[in-house]
């Protein structure tokens, strides 16, 4: 009966809260009635204060099951189960404030909620916690004692909580600066299926990082991440198939995971699928789609893509010829420390004083 935060720290530690992911699909009969009968009995025993009862009674309300959902009466039984000292009553309370789901949001109380979970050994309110101290969420920023919290849950199997005490070692974070450890932590939780630890663990057998290199092994993390649909993951996998690193070379599969890495948004996939329209490699050559592509990339700063671009508009390729916006593209490049797009511009400056 958890409801879950799920956060996770990729790239810069982004935290998001949101309750348990779950797909519910409409009762049947039976199960209705059925619903309403534990509704019905969670609520006798609730109001005569059995503590469990109040937890599963704010459940029923919280989820709409035997009953019509009101956040608000989730959260008050919630509260009173969580005063009696019930550790999945205090996360679920925690989850409201720091959702404002039936309550004002309020992250010091959901900290609050979350510590008294927490030191009950709850690993759900563990690592949200951990989360609230990384990134200074209600308390005051302490990331000893986000790693700390993280490395609670990580002992009790948390995958998720895995994958951050690891993230933690790999950049020093709270801890000292540990890539064995990273790496430990990473495939334990990349052993449960997560995607990011795949992706990690992946980056680490690729670069040698902590582990022996080995690059059959980095484009296998990296499949398991993309099937998931982990864009970085789907970029990365891209480029192993384009360069045959660890796997045998495939233009074709190597654009397939370019084109649903950049459908996410990913720019470096962006750029890449774009160039591979402009060569023909494991697509049919298409300089339209190409500068669709190189323009998305563009567009969040890619510099590469900002100077392939400038060339689609300087020799009227995909687009209409436009020196001016070509210049633009090339400078907005160089400015970025673009080597190439540097020297187009002193060859370009050459000409224009010729």
């Amino acid at each position: 009966m958890s409801n879950t935060i799920i956060s996770s720290i990729i790239r810069n530690l982004i935290i998001t809260f949101s309750m348990a992911l779950s797909v519910f699909f409409p009762m049947s009969s039976m199960a209705q009635d059925a619903a309403v009968a534990e509704f019905n009995k969670y609520k006798a025993l609730a109001e005569q204060c059995d503590a469990e009862a109040q937890c599963s009674l704010g459940y029923c309300y919280y989820k709409g099951e035997g009953v019509a959902k009101d956040l608000v009466k989730a959260a008050e039984w919630y509260k009173k189960s969580a005063e009696q000292g019930i550790a999945e009553a205090q996360y679920n309370l925690g989850l409201c404030y720091s959702a404002g789901e039936g309550v004002t949001q309020d992250y010091a109380l959901a900290v609050k909620w979350f510590t008294k979970a927490a030191e009950q050994g709850n690993p759900d309110a563990q690592i949200n916690l951990g989360f609230c101290y990384g990134k200074g969420f209600g308390v005051e920023q302490d990331l000893a004692k986000a790693a700390e919290w993280f490395s609670k849950a990580a002992e009790q199997g948390d995958a998720l909580a895995q994958y951050n005490i690891g993230y933690c070692y790999e950049n020093g974070y709270g801890v000292s600066q540990d890539y064995p450890k990273a790496a430990s932590w990473y495939a334990k939780a990349a052993e449960q299926g997560l995607a990011e630890a795949q992706y990690q663990l992946g980056t680490c057998y690729e670069s040698g990082l902590s582990v022996e290199q080995d690059y059959a092994k980095a484009a296998e993390l990296y499949a398991k991440a993309a099937e998931q649909g982990h864009s970085y993951a789907q970029c990365n996998l891209g480029y192993c198939y384009g360069t045959g690193l660890g796997v045998k070379q495939d233009y074709a599969e190597a654009a397939k995971w370019y084109a649903r890495s950049a459908e996410q948004g990913d720019a470096e996939a962006q750029c890449s699928i774009g160039s591979y329209y402009e060569e023909g490699y494991g697509v049919a050559k298409d300089y339209e789609k190409a500068t669709e592509w190189y323009a998305k990339a563009a567009e969040q700063g890619h510099a590469q893509a900002q100077c392939n671009l400038g060339f689609c508009y300087y020799y009227g390729q995909g687009v209409a010829e436009d020196y001016e916006k070509a210049v633009v593209l090339f400078t907005k490049a160089a400015e970025q420390g673009n080597e190439y797009a540097k020297k187009v511009l002193l060859e370009l400056n050459k000409m224009d004083c010729e």
